[in-house]
């Protein structure tokens, strides 16, 4: 069976569409189980009937004509049980329904299997046979089981392409496609999709022996040349929008350009007599294996960087024309690996969203979307990219979803939306330097989450009162090496600068888990419970005195620094730290600044540290909380993850006790509490926060005036009694929705994030 189950996989994979995978796949296991009959029955999602799609064995004129309720016949139980069905005598069963037209009245015994995709029924496979005395036995119902399941995914994958070519299985019109990734960048957009192919193809290349060694190697060097002064034209090009710093990932490639890096490996094989093009595959497949075979998140990216390095140059090479892109006004741009140098070829504010089916919110490309504030959705599962060129298309980058041909009332909707969030920004302009006081007095410090310089000026114009995390490693993934002490100085000056006099706070550097640095890979088989944050650099304390020095240095004059420490799990980290700390400040101080002791706190983003709050705070001068970590290590889900980030909620019962837990701890021995995370730049989960007592916000900019705004406009009272309301629910779907609902009748509605909340209002609104 397992080398009949292979044969049949390879043959369904390598089918041109849906129905010749169906039918390889009815025609292959009435074979393979020597069963009379083998069916699909698919479920049309647009009149929620099961249609007989292929079949060996009953009438093929019923195919396409026959269909069933969902819950209709042995079909339809199969389905709604969502387990199979095994029946010797199936006319017997009261849940038989016969059609004469597919000539079943014949074949008695029934298997039936349902095929299921990410939880959503698509359909059944159905065997059957003539003799009653047969009943199929557990090795067949296993067989079919694990074909089903095969099948689902090719499923998906076609009905997906049919939906976004705007037909369902019954060929009707299909509209408001949805598919589900994660957030790269937040924000909606609306626009026309362009899809971005690679430049050329690597893996096609012959492998021939050449005897002009000289031409190749003059051919090769040409074609290095050309691509370097395409990639310092398209980092030009981003020049007026992203900061030096920013645009040093460009500098990424064109140290991989350099003659020491891959260029260096392919002309050594070009002298051993390969051609170029065989050679630079070689060397660019090398590398790639390489990367990926780390299993580790951030080296997977490089191996994005390499392989597309390897296609431009191979582009060149070959000499053959690019496909010229024709970029529309509102460009959505679509790309099963989206890279920096893709975002430059766009011509300049004609780029509105980004979609990527490989990648996370941690590649270079969402780094720089979130920069250039574009909304980006990446990690997308099951989605044909090729259906998305020219199609209209509609990207959620707070949610991580995309819509494609949206109806003309879907489109309205997210159109209204983009269109209130521009005027609300405007209008919330007036509050920037209003304090960020409720109407009966309790006042809340709002400060913003930052790593690249452009967050800051954003900053700044939204009325952020300090900086509550400054990433500092984002300037260490900027570059090919660790960077010097005066390198990160001037970082951290900037940012001191910017702020003074009100407080930023530093987090030492905080690498492993979803993010690493190519020059300092860590191989982990689990590296969220592994070898990161503080672990990494109190095993390297070089590491973090060089920061730490580089810090306190830093803040000479402006004396606004505060040191934080990130994934704490117990004291023994706390004290060590703080020993270094010291140790740096007064070798510091003895070199002749002048500088203040700066406060140091801890992040609590590790649930041990949340039964620890008093012995923590007992150590430090303040605590704040890394909700994003906390909650992904309370529920065991990997936000990034596209298959269970459904899973992740900020409002489930076991994070909001642990947040007030952390709140009352701290308070009791008298040291401030802070928050930074998705939580605190939602509206509604500010509110939840601000009457838990928290006394500081740290968001991203774009969330800070809306926050701001609706904190003005309550009493802590009423806050407080939504807290009392909302921890009495086990669900957090229900608590959600129970604080969306307190905002609106408060009059905020229009402050709700866009996107799964917001597609399921449109759905009452339309029904």
């Amino acid at each position: 069976m397992l080398s009949i189950l292979r044969s049949l996989v390879q043959e369904v994979n390598g089918a041109r569409d849906l129905q010749e995978a169906l039918d390889i796949i009815v025609s292959r296991v009435q074979k393979a189980m020597g069963t009379e009959v083998c069916s699909v029955y698919l479920l049309d999602p647009a009149t929620n009937r099961y249609i007989l799609m292929a079949t060996e064995g009953l009438y093929r004129k019923a195919v396409g004509q026959v269909s069933l309720g969902y819950s209709e016949g042995l079909v339809g139980l199969v389905g709604s049980r969502e387990e199979p069905i095994n029946l010797e005598d199936a006319p017997s069963h009261p849940r038989y329904r016969y059609f004469p037209e597919t000539g079943e009245e014949r074949f008695r015994s029934f298997l039936g299997v349902p095929i299921i995709h990410h939880r959503r029924v698509l359909g059944v496979l159905v065997v059957q046979q003539r003799e009653s005395s047969r009943c199929f036995d557990e090795g067949e119902e296993a067989f079919l089981v694990t074909v089903s399941a095969q099948l689902a995914g090719v499923i998906a994958h076609s009905e997906a392409t049919g939906a976004i070519s705007g037909m369902s299985l019954t060929g009707e019109e299909a509209r408001d496609v949805s598919f589900n990734g994660v957030p790269g960048a937040p924000g909606v957009a609306i626009g026309s999709g362009v899809v971005v192919y690679p430049a050329a193809d690597l893996d096609v290349v012959p492998e021939k022996p050449t005897e002009d060694i000289d031409g190749e190697l003059a051919l090769f060097r040409a074609a290095v040349n050309a691509v370097r002064e395409d990639i310092e034209r398209v980092a030009s090009r981003l020049a007026s929008q992203l900061r030096p710093e920013e645009q040093a990932l460009f500098d990424v490639y064109l140290r991989m350009l350099g003659d020491e890096a891959l260029p260096g490996e392919v002309a050594n094989r070009i002298r051993e007599g390969i051609w170029a093009q065989g050679a630079l595959k070689q060397v660019v497949q090398q590398y790639v294996r390489h990367f990926e075979r780390m299993d580790d998140h951030y080296l997977q990216e490089r191996a994005v960087d390499v392989r597309d390095l390897g296609r431009r140059v191979l582009s060149h090479l070959q000499e053959g024309e690019q496909k010229h892109l024709i970029y529309p006004e509102r460009t959505v741009l679509v790309s099963e690996e989206l890279t920096p140098a893709m975002l430059g070829e766009v011509p300049k504010g004609q780029l509105v969203g980004l979609v990527s089916v490989k990648g996370s919110s941690n590649s270079h490309v969402a780094i720089l979307a979130r920069a250039m504030g574009v909304p980006t959705v990446m990690g997308l599962v099951d989605i044909p990219v090729n259906q998305l060129d020219g199609k209209e298309l509609i990207v959620d980058g707070f949610e991580g979803q995309i819509f494609a041909s949206p109806s003309s009332d879907l489109r309205a909707f997210y159109q209204a939306i983009c269109d209130e969030e521009d005027e609300l920004i405007k209008g919330l302009e007036v509050l920037r330097d209003k304090p960020c006081e409720t109407t009966d007095g309790h006042r809340v410090s709002l400060l913003v989450n930052t790593g690249l310089m452009t967050d800051v000026v954003r900053s700044l114009s939204h009325g952020a009162e300090g900086i509550g995390l400054y990433r500092t490693e984002v300037p260490f993934m900027i570059k090919d090496r660790f960077p010097s002490e005066q390198e990160q100085r001037e970082y951290y000056r900037e940012q001191l600068e910017a702020f003074a006099p009100n407080p930023v706070t530093m987090r030492t550097l905080d690498i492993g888990g979803d993010k690493a640095l190519t020059y300092f890979p860590i191989q982990e088989e689990n590296p969220f419970l592994g070898w990161r944050g503080i672990r990494v650099t109190l095993d390297h304390p070089e590491i973090f005195l060089v920061q730490v020095r580089a810090m306190l240095k830093a803040s000479e004059g402006l004396n606004n620094l505060q040191i934080m420490l990130p994934m704490i799990s117990n004291i023994s980290e706390v004290e060590e730290s703080l020993h270094l700390i010291y140790r740096v400040y007064h070798e510091v101080r003895e070199e002749g600044y002048d500088i203040h002791m700066p406060k140091v706190g801890v992040m609590v983003e590790v649930p041990a540290a949340v039964y620890q709050i008093r012995e923590l705070a007992d150590r430090v001068d303040f605590l704040s909380v890394g909700s994003n970590d906390l909650t992904q290590y309370l529920l065991a889900v990997d936000r990034n993850n596209p298959r269970v980030a459904q899973l992740y909620h900020s409002y489930h019962p076991a994070v909001l006790q642990a947040l007030v837990r952390i709140a009352q701890d701290a308070h009791a021995v008298g040291k401030p509490v802070g928050i930074c995370g998705e939580l605190a730049g939602d509206p509604g989960g500010a509110l939840l926060l601000m009457a838990m007592g928290y006394d500081s916000l740290s968001m991203n900019a774009a969330s800070l005036p809306k926050v701001k705004s609706v904190i003005r406009s309550v009493g802590r009272e009423w806050a407080m009694q939504l807290l009392e309301d909302v921890l009495l629910l086990d669900s957090p779907h229900v608590i959600k929705s129970c604080v969306d609902l307190a905002l609106r009748n408060a009059g905020f509605g229009r402050y709700l994030r866009p996107g799964k909340t917001s597609s399921a209002a449109f759905a009452e609104q339309a029904v």
